[in-house]
């Protein structure tokens, strides 16, 4: 696989803030750290001088920035707040692009591994999925990552659904198998969601003598792909569907809790090995687990994991100390 060269994060001489030197060289240690820096740091706002020369203005300053895109593969779970909330305001702090590309995360891993879909970052809705891309025989395409959230597993529904007042009042396992109602769920054998479901449904089945559940279960008409879900429901194509409640929550859409279940999706993060642009990654990075991307996911109600757990080894210099809690 190709690498594309590091791209330069620069600010002039004049800053009297950062100041952050740039080089035509490959990637290294400095500009992967001036990269997180770029992305964890607000620069503060100088005041000017009480008396200022008259031919001499007040200096100024900025946040750091870089250019080009960084190409993130993230869980399709995640659309609404990494297109609408983090992939902005990662752009705007910091002069990167954000490229992002969703889909069932055990998808996207297969595509990570047979070369189809190049990336800098990953972020997985399940941890067992890196395992997938770790080893020389997975290619060694990811050495560690960093769970840092969690979410549970619930049912969002239509509100303008002739079975939403039953949703809201009856069990959910009875009422999603009255006839003609519409579920949709993801696929078990590439999505961690879609296994939850299935996990949701066999348990339920057999725990709450709902026959009923096995048929969802076993049909494969009410299965789309994860980056799907949400806009079918929303177009009215659905009742209801099996989300995580932050993904809802973001799109505004409704929900339940699945009573008697306690599923969760675990999220991960990981810079890729060869990824084109390593500072940009580590930058991204730096700033979904900072102040600013760990506020919006609290807003959107994920458990967070302080500081991330971090799996296997050779976390890149510059994010050793956020990733330590350091």
């Amino acid at each position: 696989m190709s690498t594309r060269p590091l791209r330069r994060l620069c600010v002039a001489a004049a800053l009297p803030i950062v100041l952050v030197a740039c080089s035509s060289s490959s990637k290294s240690s400095s500009s992967s750290s001036s990269a997180v820096a770029a992305a964890t740091t607000a620069a503060p706002t100088t005041a000017a001088p009480a008396t200022a020369a008259p031919t001499t203005a007040a200096p100024t300053t900025a946040a750091p920035t870089a250019s080009g895109p960084v190409d993130v593969l993230y869980a399709g779970s995640l659309v609404n707040l990494m297109e609408k909330q983090i992939g902005p305001a990662f752009g705007s702090a910091t002069g990167y692009s954000f490229s992002g590309y969703s889909g069932d995360s055990g998808s996207l891993a297969t595509m990570i591994k047979g070369k189809v879909r190049q990336g800098d970052v990953f972020v997985s809705a399940s941890p067992t999925v890196n395992a997938n891309l770790e080893g020389a025989a997975n290619g060694n395409w990811v050495s560690w990552y960093a769970t840092f959230a969690t979410a549970p597993l619930v049912i969002g529904y239509n509100p303008k659904s002739k079975f939403a007042s039953d949703l809201q009042s009856k069990p959910w396992y009875q009422v999603i198998t009255e006839p003609g109602f519409l579920i949709g769920r993801t696929d078990p054998a590439t999505d961690p969601k879609g296994k939850l479901t299935a996990t949701a449904l066999a348990s339920a089945a057999t725990a709450d003598s709902a026959p009923g559940l096995t048929a969802i279960a076993a049909s494969t008409s009410n299965v789309y792909p994860e980056n799907t879900l949400v806009g079918r429901l929303q177009a009215g194509q659905l009742d209801a569907g099996f989300f995580y409640a932050t993904e809802a929550k973001a799109a505004g859409i409704p929900t339940i809790p699945l009573t008697g279940q306690t599923l969760h999706a675990t999220y991960t993060i990981t810079v890729l090995a060869n990824a084109p642009d390593e500072a940009g990654a580590e930058a991204f990075v730096a700033y979904l687990l900072g102040p600013q991307g760990t506020a919006a996911l609290t807003n959107l109600g994920f458990t967070l994991i302080t500081p991330p757990t971090v799996t296997g080894t050779g976390i890149p210099t510059g994010l050793q100390s956020l990733l330590s809690g350091g």
